[in-house]
């Protein structure tokens, strides 16, 4: 079970790197996203390993001109975690915790880019989030998360975007540990009870500070989960010890219409959010609950794809449930306003009762 990943010095057990325990869901995930302050651009990416299933997948999703277009590959791992390339898509450590380089390469689907992301703010390590269905554990991850500037260049069928680290923004991380991949489990766990993920993710930037704000419900509206801070460019960081959300839905939707927080700190002062959409993008087209190109599936030795999505239609059931929205974000406490932009990705299914939703995909 030796492999490269051995001859580094990354150790934390008295086994080869590769071995990963029992866990067949275990996983290692980079994930990306950007977008311009300006035009209605977008781009994510995702790479991720999986050793226990020995394989690797990628996809990288542009949205440009009300399309969104997204290449996925996927290959066999062959015990190489640290060769992080899956045919066209590459993602490149330059310098750890600080610069990474995505390369995308494919002359077959006219996609090509060369594109970097720069930390504007240190990486900040989430709690770590265990979930369980009955008494077996379906979720137990370790993330960080990081806002930076994005340089470079993207090339689509021709038409060239200059990626300028003053105009685009974004947020990165990393996690690792057990989710949902690959196929289904054979046997669920009995009896069957309805499916429930309350999840909203809120990583803003500002121009000299950045926000991270996150909630895991459960059906009654509790938040098993609820995490925020505040970055700020002299490196101070704002905690909250309160944190409450008001949400206003779609007419008939489970697509949010607006988002108010108010978040009291540990010193007492008061910060109030208003986070507005402006468009979608569908994180199936990064594999997320894809039916044929989901994280992990087997697709042979190696294997591409492309296809696209028109953002005018916006389809809420699988596998089009799960979107980042791209938003306009006000933000103000007793002294100041600020305005900023970045992403409230949304993923609800089932009960939760404080917006009405009473069954799997119900919208009252």
């Amino acid at each position: 079970m030796i492999t490269p990943a051995d001859d580094f010095p990354i150790h934390q057990l008295a086994r080869p790197i590769a071995d990963i325990g029992t866990e067949r869901n275990f996983y290692d995930r980079y994930f990306f996203n950007g977008y311009s302050s300006k035009e209605n651009i977008f781009f994510g990416a995702a790479l991720c390993v999986y050793p226990s299933l020995n394989i690797m997948d990628a996809a990288f999703t542009l949205a440009v001109d009300g399309i969104q277009h997204n290449l996925r590959a996927s290959r066999i791992l062959k015990g190489d975690q640290l060769n992080t390339e899956v045919g066209p898509i590459k993602v490149k450590v330059i310098e750890p915790l600080n610069k990474i380089t995505l390369e995308i390469d494919s002359d077959e689907y006219a996609i090509k880019a060369n594109i970097t992301f720069e930390r504007r703010f240190e990486f900040m390590q989430e709690p770590n989030m265990t979930l369980f269905n009955g008494n077996r554990k379906i979720m137990d991850s370790c993330r960080m998360t990081q806002h930076g500037s994005w340089v470079g260049t993207i090339n689509f069928n021709g038409k060239v975007i200059e990626i300028d680290k003053k105009e685009y923004l974004g947020t990165r991380d990393r996690s690792w540990g057990i989710r949902p991949v690959g196929l289904p489990d054979p046997q669920p766990i009995v009896p069957m009870e309805l499916p429930q993920f309350f999840w909203l993710w809120a990583p803003v930037n500002f121009e000299d500070c950045s926000s991270h704000i996150y909630f895991v419900d459960d059906k009654e509206g509790n938040s098993d989960y609820a995490f925020a801070k505040i970055q700020y460019a002299n490196e101070d960081v704002s905690n909250f010890v309160t944190i409450e959300k008001q949400i206003q839905f779609k007419e008939k939707s489970r697509r949010i219409k607006s988002l108010e927080l108010k978040l009291i700190s540990d010193s007492s002062d008061q910060h109030e959010f208003t986070i507005k959409p402006i468009y979608n993008i569908f994180m199936c087209g990064l594999g997320y609950m894809h039916p044929e190109w989901g994280h992990g599936h087997y697709k042979g030795e190696f294997a591409t794809h492309y296809d696209q999505y028109n953002l005018s239609e916006d389809i809420e059931d699988p596998p089009y449930l799960h979107i980042q929205s791209i938003c306009d974000v006000s933000y103000k406490t007793f002294d100041e306003n600020k305005s900023g932009r970045g992403v409230l990705e949304q993923l609800l299914i089932g009960p939760h009762k404080p917006s009405g939703f009473k069954d799997l995909l119900d919208k009252p």
